[in-house]
């Protein structure tokens, strides 16, 4: 895989553009606030929602986002990876919030 850029959670600008690449039940149990949120799958489809700034790109552990970040960047997107996902998020202390009525957590 190529190599791609990446930023640590902790770093990611507040007004970033921050694409949530996990799966549904993932997404549901915690994710930033504002976050668009497009499982990598869907990606392909769904590529004319992230704007054109670009955008930082986020999974579980940095997995899934490296390889959209590479596919993006392929396509023309300016993207950057999350380094370590949303576990580092968390670790950070960056907002988190749930759709379950549960305090947000990483699965």
């Amino acid at each position: 895989m190529t190599d791609v850029p990446r930023t640590p959670a902790a770093e990611v600008p507040d007004d970033a553009v921050l694409v949530d690449v996990r799966e549904d039940d993932e997404w549901e149990l915690g994710h930033a606030p504002g976050a668009l949120h497009i499982p990598l799958g869907d990606l392909p489809a769904r590529l004319g929602e992230l704007p054109e700034e670009g955008a930082h790109v986020v999974c579980r552990s940095g997995g899934r986002s490296a390889r959209a970040v590479a596919w993006l960047q392929q396509n023309g997107v300016d993207a950057v990876d999350v380094a370590g996902g949303m576990g580092a998020w968390l670790e950070a202390g960056r907002p988190m919030v749930s759709e379950v009525g549960d305090a947000p957590r990483v699965k």
